[in-house]
């Protein structure tokens, strides 16, 4: 085996190794990074030849985590990995889009890269090691590829930035970006930070660079030492310089002209397909010596041509005019139109729409079970705010079916989610679910669900801290030039044919999240910064639209949404409240129609009842707070008659808490049996706390303390106890009761027996 490693130093340290040549050799490249005891190997594999009419960049990548990794095993009955989970189909889709752009336009063969987790610890984190990996396996083929990158993640904690922060460092961090870069450009962005200014960015982006250039340099070290630095020959498009120049004559200006008409989408598109359809006609026409199988190639080569001549005539039109396709200037935002409580039962809802971009996001609050279990090779836990977005063809006018949700949707739900995710607060009782239907789409429609997610966030009452809003930028420039156009909430075809796609969200006082892609070289950071601010000021004129429509939260929520009141127990209370096997809560549960549930956190019993009315809610924190309540002496209980005894009866005056109600303390007239006195069990009475047992805990009731004593009333002096008479000072017998009242001294001999009869001890064991 011809082993080779390389490492490189983050600037904290660490060292990350790359090996290749010890396992899957006859992948057409591969590597193993190992950064402290994380493990991943990268491999990429290329078909030989492109599948014929492939006019595109057929790039498959695929990150997946192994359990065994992390010494656990899959959940679920089969017990073992399925389908990619959402993390680990946006990792793929952050070094796709770092790596996708650094194919040559003319190289069409199918790629599969797949990178796997092998080993790790839980310290360090491999979703910002994939990307590095990923190109390292690239370097290590023949592959066409015109430059080698790498993926860094940088965080900001305690005001410094870190390169590559582990799971503990990230808990203080207040910025979470993910950066793709050659050793010269900056290729791609994501991440999430909680409200920060675009200068703070820009530092982190250059630190990010700084991080990557080293990485490079070793995987160019890499292929040169493996002599796979010259690339394989291919040829997958055969071009027809003539009619390529024939197009651009011909075709140019009726392009550029429909560039200055400022179509709406749709009849622009129709105007641009009649022209090259007309010219394809005229081709036809004058070319009848050429076969029906020669004409098809004619015509996929004058697409590929065309496509050229559109992307020109546009970027021409906006460098040299200022005009866009619509007819706005660089910095102009679409029209504005929003509406809240479109629908009448989602808990909350709102349309949003710029342009020719229209979002539908309802808003659903529920419970505490409502919550996402996440259980992932690193991570298990709960998410408590959920965001999912939807494409269906019909936004874009695709006579299609509806399939499955694909990468795309995850990863714009995800950007639209990291946006608002902070601005929900921490102590809101409610499981939160944002559902954004894009109902038109041309371009941005991500953002457009961050600005109706944020609409249908207040619409349901969700106390935000801030609402947020997004926008997203483009890029003109062409090579060798220096001009060059920022564009501001750009279209779909500006993204199609532009440089940059650059998304940012974020309140009046800072950044939330954002994510870019470029597809030029040489962009500065002069032009981030005023592409930033450029956002920035579109931004706050998107929010000033939506606040004329709703500009805090509903006081109040809407009469169909659940009810949740959340407080805390003593942590010794869980269990009574539960109760063996969960009889307890469940009996709570079936008689106050709600549903109940506690979590022991940081040492408190978190409890949290939710239900469809305010009695509901009443009532079973009425039976909450008398389990964990503690009976005070004097205090006057209604309580419940749960067995009745010659001497007396018990009564429970809070849940689970019973005490001694004595026959001589029912009334202020000997009884003979507690049946006198009109009691039986299951009846509700009044009762006084008289006192509580300092030695056993027992809890002594009186009823007739509550009752008016009769006129003329006189207690008899009591006999004394039989220890007084052996050794004691002698009690006084209390005299006859002048109306006919006597002591009970069959109920004294009770109470003394009571505690072989009933060890109560406040209630029955």
């Amino acid at each position: 085996m011809n082993v080779i490693t390389k490492t490189v130093q983050l600037p904290d340290g660490r060292t990350i190794s790359i090996e290749t040549g010890k396992v899957a050799k006859q992948a057409d490249g591969a590597a193993v990074l190992r950064l402290g005891n994380t493990v991943l190997l990268a491999t990429v594999c290329a078909a030989k030849e492109a599948v014929p009419g492939t006019d595109f960049m057929p790039l498959q990548v695929d990150y997946r985590e192994q359990y065994s990794a992390a010494g656990r095993f899959p959940g679920g009955f089969t017990k073992r990995e399925g389908k990619p989970s959402d993390e680990e189909i946006l990792t793929s889709r952050l070094v796709d889009r770092a790596l996708r752009p650094l194919f040559p336009a003319d190289y069409h063969c199918e790629v599969y890269v797949q990178v796997m987790l092998l080993s790790a610890d839980g310290v360090d984190q491999p979703d910002a090691l994939a990307g590095f990996a990923a190109s390292a396996a690239m370097a290590c083929s023949d592959i066409p590829f015109d430059y080698t990158i790498s993926e860094v993640r940088v965080a900001r904690v305690n005001g410094e930035y870190v390169v590559n922060p582990t799971f503990q460092q990230m808990e203080e961090a207040d910025m979470d970006l993910m950066v793709g870069a050659t050793k010269d450009n900056i290729m791609m962005v994501e991440g999430e930070m909680k409200e920060v200014q675009e200068t703070d960015l820009i530092a982190a982006l250059k630190v990010a660079h700084e991080a990557i250039k080293p990485m490079c340099e070793l995987q160019d070290e890499l292929a040169k030492e493996l002599g796979t630095d010259t690339k394989r020959a291919y040829e997958d498009e055969v071009n027809d310089d003539e009619l390529r120049q024939q197009i651009k004559d011909e075709l140019y200006k009726p392009v550029y002209d429909i560039n200055r008409q400022a179509l709406e989408k749709h009849a622009r598109h129709d105007a641009f397909d009649k022209i090259i359809a007309d010219f394809l006609e005229r081709y036809d026409a004058a070319h009848t010596e050429l076969s029906e199988d020669e004409l098809e190639e004619k015509h996929a080569e004058a697409a590929r041509y065309y496509e050229d001549v559109m992307r020109d005539a546009m970027r021409r039109c906006i460098l040299d005019e200022g005009k866009r396709l619509d007819g706005r200037a660089t910095t102009d935002i679409r029209p504005i139109w929003c509406e809240v409580s479109p629908l009448p039962m989602p808990h909350g809802s709102a349309i949003f729409q710029r342009g020719e971009t229209m979002s539908l996001s309802t808003c659903t609050l529920g419970t505490k079970l409502d919550e996402k279990l996440v259980d992932n090779v690193l991570n298990r836990g709960y998410q408590r705010f959920l965001l999912h977005y939807n494409f269906p063809p019909f936004s874009t006018g695709e006579a299609k079916a509806q399939r499955s949700v694909g990468r795309r949707e995850i990863g714009h739900g995800h950007l639209a989610w990291r946006g608002l995710k902070d601005q929900i607060p921490s102590d809101f009782p409610y499981t939160v679910r944002l559902v954004s239907q894009i109902l038109e789409s041309n371009g941005s429609s991500s953002m457009a669900t961050v600005c109706a997610g944020t609409l249908a966030l207040m619409d349901a009452g969700v106390p935000m801290k801030k609402p947020v809003s997004g926008i997203a930028m483009g890029l003109i420039k062409n090579p060798g030039e220096d001009k060059y156009a920022i564009l501001s909430d750009i279209l779909g075809d500006e993204d199609h044919l532009g440089d940059m796609d650059f998304k940012t969200t974020g309140t009046k006082d800072g950044l939330t999240a954002t994510q870019m892609d470029i597809k030029c070289d040489g962009l500065s950071f002069d032009i981030l910064e005023k592409a930033l601010m450029q956002a920035k000021a579109g931004r706050e004129h998107i929010m000033g639209e939506m606040m004329k429509t709703m500009s805090e939260p509903r006081a109040e929520m809407k009469p169909q949404v659940p009810r949740i009141v959340a407080i805390e127990i003593p942590k010794e209370f869980i269990g009574a409240v539960i109760g063996p096997g969960g009889k307890i809560i469940q009996q709570m549960q079936e008689d106050t129609g709600s549903t109940i549930t506690i979590d022991e956190i940081d040492g408190v019993g978190k409890v949290q009842i939710s239900a469809p009315n305010k009695d509901s809610i009443d009532a079973a924190l009425a039976k909450i707070k008398g389990i964990v309540a503690l009976p005070e002496v004097g205090e006057v209980y209604e309580g419940t008659v749960k067995s009745v005894m010659p001497y007396g009866c018990f009564v429970e005056i809070l849940p689970g808490k019973e005490g001694l109600l004595h026959i001589s303390e029912i009334a202020w007239k000997r009884l003979e049996t507690v049946e006198e006195a009109g009691i039986s069990e299951g009846d509700k009475i009044k009762v006084k706390l008289l006192d509580i047992d300092a030695k056993t805990g027992k809890y002594k009731l009186s009823r007739r303390a509550l009752l008016e004593k009769p006129e003329g009333y006189v207690a008899r002096e009591r006999r004394p106890r039989r220890e007084d008479r052996n050794g004691g000072e002698r009690r006084p017998r209390r005299d006859n009761d002048r109306h006919g009242f006597s002591g009970d001294r069959g109920g004294d001999r009770a109470e003394r027996n009571n505690d072989d009869a009933r060890n109560d001890n406040g209630s029955a064991e």
